[in-house]
């Protein structure tokens, strides 16, 4: 279960372009950018349990792989999808319930880092936790 822990923010590549390409508002996005985000996983064989807490909410996530489950993001945007995953990569395909737009996210794991990647209408971002 390589994805247990806490997991804490420490740096984001192109994350607020991507923020933009999501439309979330400008004054959302430079807040987005130090939220201190703080993400814990417990996994149990397919099963997810995630605590994701920031300057702004705090929510929990229960999951399993291949399950379609909803989901809003901090700025409210409302989406519907799956984790699913290959080998040491989690994979989640989410279609935002207001446009039908596919937002993909990955999650691996890289020696004490968790690398989570976006992609949304061809804008690449990144997110580097460390384990806290």
């Amino acid at each position: 279960m390589t994805f247990n822990g806490t997991w804490k923010v420490d740096r984001s590549e192109n994350y607020e372009k991507f923020m933009e390409q999501m439309g979330v508002n400008m004054v959302k996005r430079k807040l987005a950018a130090h939220d201190n985000l703080k993400i814990t996983i417990e996994q149990t064989g397919d099963k997810f349990h995630v605590k994701e807490s920031s300057n702004f909410r705090s929510i929990e996530i229960d999951f399993t792989l291949g399950v379609t489950f909803e989901y809003s993001l901090a700025d409210g945007t409302e989406l519907s999808g799956a984790w699913t995953q290959e080998g040491d990569v989690l994979k989640g395909n989410f279609t935002r319930k207001d446009n039908g737009k596919v937002l993909t996210t990955t999650r691996i794991i890289q020696g004490d880092e968790m690398i989570q990647s976006y992609n949304y209408e061809g804008v690449d971002a990144r997110r580097i936790f460390k384990r806290g």
